[in-house]
């Protein structure tokens, strides 16, 4: 992500809190995060990782994937894929890139992600509960936990279910390609 991405994220977290009149302490309290931390991301002192704007996803009720449009240029009906807006987060190898093209007018998101071999991320609830999911594997092979239901999935395979509670997505040896699909 580049700075200017971070230098626009930060002012718009700064916004998303100021528009709900919370305190640093406010959104501290309601995504787990410090408020030295919030505060340090507010600055663009520090990038987020993942998990990190899970939670502040999760506490303003916003999808990723919205949160990241919000920062980003007009809609445009085609996204090429070196236009493609791409999050890194080296230290849980994990790259996310936004297919679709980003609008904050339309519902449905398509998210390309791989994770490196030996890696997890957890999310203790969703961003937006309820939302229905589509998992598509591309290569590789992905353990994901969604709700206590822990489904092996192999490339090819689709997952299809609705988000109300944790999910946990984990590799083995080898790295994980997939599409989801968000609606």
């Amino acid at each position: 992500m580049t700075s200017n991405i971070t230098d626009k994220l930060a002012e718009r977290l700064k916004a998303l809190r100021l528009d709900r009149d919370w305190s640093l302490d406010d959104l501290a309290g309601k995504s787990g995060l410090s408020r030295a931390t919030l505060s340090r991301l507010e600055k663009a002192e520090v990038s987020p990782t993942t998990e990190v704007l899970g939670k502040l996803c999760c506490a303003h009720g916003l999808t990723l994937t919205r949160l990241l449009a919000s920062v980003e240029s007009q809609f445009q009906p085609v996204i090429r894929r070196g236009d493609q807006s791409i999050w890194n987060d080296p230290e849980q190898g994990y790259e996310r890139r936004v297919v679709s093209p980003p609008s904050a007018a339309l519902q449905a998101e398509i998210i390309e992600a791989t994770l490196a071999p030996h890696s997890r991320i957890a999310y203790d609830s969703p961003s937006v509960p309820g939302l229905e999911h589509y998992l598509v594997m591309l290569s590789g092979c992905l353990s994901i936990t969604v709700e206590g239901q822990t489904h092996h999935l192999q490339s090819g395979d689709c997952l299809r279910y609705q988000l109300f509670g944790a999910t946990e997505f984990a590799t083995g040896n080898t790295p994980a390609s997939y599409l989801l699909f968000l609606n």
